[in-house]
């Protein structure tokens, strides 16, 4: 199995109609090239398609079985066949219209489509909701007496059928190259910094613009290496906090620290990030002489002070601050530290124990005896509650005096 898809394959790509998706069938033994009409074996049996690539191969693994062969080159007869095919879905196309007005049914249609030998006309439509249409195709089927197919699409499968121009001035992406849509979503958008008006980011279909995808990796990688919003960062004119950030250029703006009212733009490999992001509660303060880049004391703390001098994007300062190592102390004066605090430790336990010992032992404290019971009631038995004896006669109705 495993030969088999590391195999190559000859095949050659062919389009049923411009803008659709491409798919690959087998040459057979012929040899074809790009704009070619063709005819195809398919699960709905021959249709006519066009050439996009000639024979070529590629990797079994890329192949989808079975691989259907294309039958022949399109002759004049074929031609012929598919100018009255296309004379067809017009007609079809103006009385499924037609039929739609007058069943009064909320559906919009898009296009017709007629198979290349006649026997099925696909017709695609959209709708917000279901649409009962039986009785419009029992009359479309005894009108054009083939087999009709009512088929729903969305509104983005709809724009990459009918075509248009977008707002960049040119035709959709969707009609022209793309052969599957791509998911999309509004992250993307935010990520990319741009504005978030549906009207600005939504194409002509009404959903998220699939352009949006094409630049999403290269965003995401220049986010891993870019410093955050709000970051207090350190520049050759002084410490600051970031105001903005341009990810393309990979520059930042930089709101300085004791000019509140001057803001500078530094290249990302000319700044020091001191903290990153905005501040946090718990954070700690930074030290006012930790400036690595304008200048400052704590620049001989770092273990390769010519980093700083490498054209190299920006680095967390923050991260790694080596501790200063501690001095060396004379081996005679450690042993005497700690000899005094040997001496301190035994002078504590034995003051300890002195206070143990002089302290006089508490009287024990007598535990009151029970009391005997008493002579007139027999032993065993439980005093008697009155709160039991109160109870007792709760539910009883009172006596009443009989009035003379």
């Amino acid at each position: 199995m495993e030969d088999n898809k590391n195999t190559a394959v000859e095949v050659v790509d062919v389009q049923f109609r411009p803008g659709q998706k491409i798919y690959f069938f087998s040459p057979n033994g012929l040899i074809f090239k790009a704009g070619d009409q063709v005819i195809m074996d398919t699960a709905r049996g021959s249709e006519f398609g066009i050439v996009t690539a000639g024979n070529h191969k590629i990797p079994g693994k890329d192949v989808v079985t079975p691989l259907r062969p294309v039958l022949r080159k399109a002759t004049a007869h074929d031609q012929r066949t598919i100018a009255e095919n296309l004379e067809t879905e017009k007609k079809a196309f103006s009385v499924c219209q037609e039929m739609i007005a007058e069943y009064g049914l909320d559906m919009q249609l898009v296009s017709a489509e007629c198979s290349f030998d006649r026997s099925k006309i696909l017709f695609f439509f959209t709708a917000d909701e279901r649409v009962d249409f039986r009785e419009l195709v029992k009359n479309l089927a005894s009108h054009f007496h083939t087999r009709i197919e009512l088929r729903q699409i969305g509104v983005r499968d709809k724009a990459k059928m009918v075509g248009g121009l977008g707002i960049c001035g040119r035709p959709f992406c969707c009609a022209s190259f793309l052969d599957d849509f791509q998911p999309v979503s509004i992250k993307m958008a935010k990520t990319q910094n741009l504005s978030l008006n549906p009207t600005k980011i939504s194409g002509t279909c009404g959903r998220l613009m699939c352009c949006l995808k094409y630049e999403q990796e290269a965003y995401e990688d220049l986010l891993r290496t870019a410093p955050k919003m709000d970051s207090f960062v350190d520049t050759p004119e002084g410490r600051g906090t970031i105001i903005d950030v341009d990810l393309l250029r990979q520059r930042v703006k930089v709101r300085l620290e004791k000019e509140p009212d001057s803001i500078v733009n530094y290249p990302n490999a000319e700044i020091a990030v001191l903290r990153s992001g905005k501040a946090k509660k718990n954070d700690p303060p930074i030290p006012e002489d930790l400036a690595p880049i304008s200048g400052g004391g704590k620049r001989e703390h770092f273990n390769e002070p010519s980093a700083f001098l490498t054209p190299i994007k920006y680095f967390d300062v923050t991260e790694e601050v080596p501790a200063p190592a501690p001095e060396a102390q004379p081996a005679a004066e450690t042993e005497e530290k700690e000899k005094n605090k040997r001496n301190r430790r035994n002078r504590n336990r034995n003051k300890q124990n002195k206070e143990k010992t002089a302290q006089p032992e508490a009287p024990k404290a007598e535990t009151p005896k029970a009391e005997a019971p008493k002579a007139d009631a027999p032993q065993g038995d439980k005093p008697k509650n009155n709160h039991h004896r109160r109870n007792r006669h709760r539910h009883h109705k009172p006596k009443q005096n009989n009035a003379e």
